[in-house]
C-alpha cells in the first residue's frame, strides 16, 4: 500500500495542571515552566490559566518511591523546575530516568458522531432496467371513442383538452395548433389524440393517455379528455421476515397519481441497493378500470444476520495496540427493517462495548438511532504501568437522520444528534484529573447538540462523499464547567470528504480529508485526533489531539490474493 500524507495542525499546546510526572505521560514536552511547592502543588504556566492540583500523598512518600528511576523522566527536560526544599519531590527528581514522554493517553470509545466517516463502499453497477421492471408494460386501457354525426371533413376552431395535471395547456397546444382553422379528416383527429398520448408515454406516464369522448361537434370545438394513470394496488411476494409495508410504503411514494414508470424504476433501484434486499423485480398489468394498473413485486430477502471478527494493530500501544473486535449484527430484528448491533473491542489494556439500535421512521428512509458505549482502560505501556493509570468512559447518543433528496446515484441527508459523554480518570485507584477540563475528581461531562449534513454521489467508477457537522456544547446539569479552561461550552465545525475511484477490479484509489475548527479550547473528548488506521496510517492512534486541525491522505489499495472467497 502506498500512502502520502500531509498534516496541518493549529492549536495551543495541551497542558495539564496536575502531577508533573503524569503530565509527561500524556503530553509532549511542555513549553511552559512550573514550580513545585512544599504542599506538593504543581503550577503549569500556559496560555490557559490552570488550577493548582494536589499530588496524592501516596505517590511520593518514603524511600521506596512509587515513581522511581524506571518510571519518570527529568522535570527539567519538560520545563518544570522542582524546588529543592520539599524532600519527597526532590527525591523523585533525583531518580528521574531518561524516558521519552509518550503520546497522549488514547481516548476511549467515542460516539459515532465523532468518529471519522466510514470509507464509502466501492462503486457498483446498478441492475439493468429490464431486470427490475417487465418491459412488456400494457398500454392504457381507454374508453371507447364515439363521435356522432362526424362528416368526412371537419373544420376545428379550438381543442378543449381536459384532465391534464402533468402538461400545461401551452405544451399541449404545440400539438394541436397546426390543425386549427382548417378542414381535417376524421383519421387526422385521432392522430392528434395519439400524439398527446405519445407525449405522456415519452415522459414515462405509460398508463396515461388521451381519448375523444362521445360528443357532438358544436361551433368547431372538439373536446379531448386525459386519463392520467394510477396504481390500483401493490402486491408483494417472496417475503418471509420483512414486513410487506416496508416495500409497499416506499413504492407508494414513487407511484402516486399520475403513475410514472421512471419514478417507479428509481424506487426499485433504491430498494435493490437496500442491504435488506438481495433481489427485486416488478411487473405492471392492466387493472379493472381504465387508466389503472396493478403492480406485482417479487422480492428476495438478503441474509440480515452477520458476525465478524476483526484483528488489527489500530489501538495505541499505551493500552495495547493489538485489537480484537468481534461484532454481531441483525439488520431486520423485528421485521421493520430495524437493526441491532453489538460490538466488543479488546486490547491487553482496554475493554470496549457498544450497542446501537436503528429504526426506520418513514418510507423516505428516515431513521432514528440510539447508541451507547462504555470503555474501561488502563495504561500498560512500560514503565508507566507502575502508577496504575485507569480511565472509564461512556457515551449516549440519539440520532435523527433524514434524506431530503435521494436517487439511485445521489443522496443528500440532514440530521440532528443529541450527545452526552462522560469520563473519569484515576491514579492508583485515586480519582485524579489527567486531562484539560476535568474536575478535581478527574471527571469530564459533556452535553452537545450536533447538526449534520451529508452528500454522496455514485457512479460505476467512483464515489464522492462529504459530511459537515456543527457541534454546540451545552452547559446543563452536571456538565463540566471551568474558569478559563475547556468545558462543555464550545462551538466546533468538522468537515470530511472522501473520493473513491475504481482503477481496476479490486484496485481502489482513496483520497480523504478531515478538518475541524473550534471557537475555543476543547476537552480531549471533542478534539480531532490525527494518527491511526482511521486517519493517518503509520502513526499511533491519536498521535496528535488538537482543537483545530486538518489532514489529507491518499491510499492505493492493490489486491494481493484473489479467489472466490474474497480478496486480500
Amino acid at each position: 500500500m502506498f500512502r502520502f500524507v500531509a498534516v496541518v495542525r493549529s492549536s495551543s499546546l495541551l497542558t495539564l495542571g496536575a502531577l508533573a510526572v503524569v503530565s509527561s505521560l500524556i503530553l509532549k514536552p511542555l513549553e511552559a515552566g512550573a514550580a513545585v511547592n512544599d504542599q506538593s502543588l504543581i503550577f503549569v504556566k500556559d496560555s490557559l490559566p490552570q488550577e493548582p492540583v494536589l499530588i496524592p500523598e501516596n505517590l511520593n512518600k518514603g524511600d521506596n518511591q512509587v515513581l522511581g528511576s524506571d518510571t519518570v523522566r527529568n522535570f527539567n527536560t519538560m520545563g518544570i523546575n522542582p524546588l529543592l526544599s520539599p524532600p519527597a519531590p526532590a527525591k523523585i527528581s533525583q531518580g528521574l530516568a531518561q524516558i521519552t514522554a509518550p503520546d497522549p493517553i488514547p481516548r476511549d470509545s467515542r460516539p459515532p458522531s465523532l468518529e471519522p466517516a466510514p470509507v464509502p463502499q466501492p462503486p457498483q453497477k446498478l441492475p439493468p432496467v429490464d431486470e427490475l421492471l417487465d418491459p412488456s408494460t400494457p398500454s392504457p386501457d381507454l374508453p371507447d371513442e364515439i363521435l356522432e354525426d362526424i362528416p368526412k371533413q371537419i373544420f376545428i376552431k379550438r381543442f378543449n383538452i381536459i384532465g391534464s395535471t402533468v402538461f400545461s395547456q401551452e405544451k399541449l397546444a404545440e400539438i394541436t395548433e397546426p390543425f386549427l382553422d382548417q378542414p381535417i379528416s376524421f383519421p387526422t383527429l385521432f392522430k392528434i389524440r395519439s400524439e398527446i398520448t405519445k407525449l405522456y408515454d415519452d415522459e414515462g406516464y405509460v398508463n396515461s393517455g388521451a381519448y375523444i369522448p362521445p360528443q357532438q361537434l358544436e361551433d368547431g370545438i372538439v373536446r379531448i379528455e386525459i386519463i392520467e394513470g394510477e396504481l390500483e394496488d401493490i402486491i408483494v411476494k417472496g417475503l418471509s421476515r420483512l414486513n410487506s409495508n416496508y416495500i409497499k410504503s416506499r413504492l407508494a411514494i414513487a407511484t402516486k397519481k399520475p403513475l410514472n414508470v421512471r419514478r417507479l424504476l428509481e424506487a426499485l433501484q433504491i430498494l435493490r441497493l437496500d442491504p435488506l434486499i438481495a433481489n427485486i423485480s416488478a411487473e405492471l398489468s392492466a387493472g379493472v378500470e381504465p387508466g389503472e394498473s396493478l403492480l406485482e413485486v417479487t422480492v428476495t430477502e438478503a441474509d440480515t444476520f452477520s458476525t465478524q471478527i476483526t484483528l488489527d494493530n489500530g489501538r495505541s500501544p499505551s493500552v495495547g495496540s493489538f485489537r480484537r473486535r468481534p461484532q454481531i449484527r441483525e439488520g431486520n430484528l423485528l421485521g421493520l427493517g430495524d437493526a441491532l448491533e453489538f460490538n466488543y473491542t479488546n486490547t491487553d489494556g482496554s475493554d470496549t462495548f457498544d450497542v446501537s439500535y436503528t429504526l426506520p421512521i418513514n418510507p423516505r428512509n428516515g431513521t432514528l438511532r440510539l447508541a451507547y458505549g462504555t470503555t474501561s482502560s488502563e495504561v500498560i505501556e512500560p514503565p508507566f504501568d507502575d502508577i496504575d493509570i485507569d480511565s472509564e468512559s461512556r457515551f449516549y447518543e440519539i440520532t435523527l437522520r433524514q434524506p431530503v433528496f435521494q436517487t439511485p446515484t445521489e443522496e443528500v441527508a440532514i440530521g440532528i444528534i443529541g450527545s452526552r459523554q462522560e469520563s473519569e480518570t484515576s491514579i492508583l485507584d485515586t480519582p485524579f484529573p489527567l486531562s484539560a477540563g476535568a474536575d478535581d475528581e478527574g471527571r469530564t461531562r459533556i452535553n452537545a447538540i450536533r447538526l449534520f449534513q451529508e452528500w454522496t454521489k455514485r457512479s460505476e467508477q467512483q464515489v464522492l462523499a462529504a459530511r459537515s457537522q456543527l457541534s454546540i456544547g451545552i452547559s446543563s446539569g452536571d456538565t463540566t464547567l471551568s474558569r478559563g479552561g475547556p468545558d462543555s461550552n464550545f462551538f466546533a465545525w468538522r468537515g470530511q470528504g472522501q473520493w473513491v475511484r475504481l482503477l481496476a477490479p479490486n484496485t481502489i484509489l482513496l483520497i480523504r480529508g478531515d478538518v475541524q475548527l473550534a471557537d475555543r479550547s476543547l476537552v480531549p473528548l471533542e478534539q480531532i485526533g490525527i494518527g491511526g488506521l482511521e486517519s493517518v496510517r503509520g502513526y499511533r492512534q491519536d498521535l496528535i489531539l488538537s482543537d483545530n486541525g486538518a489532514f489529507i491522505s491518499a491510499e492505493l489499495r492493490l489486491p494481493i490474493i484473489q479467489n472466490d472467497s474474497g480478496t486480500l
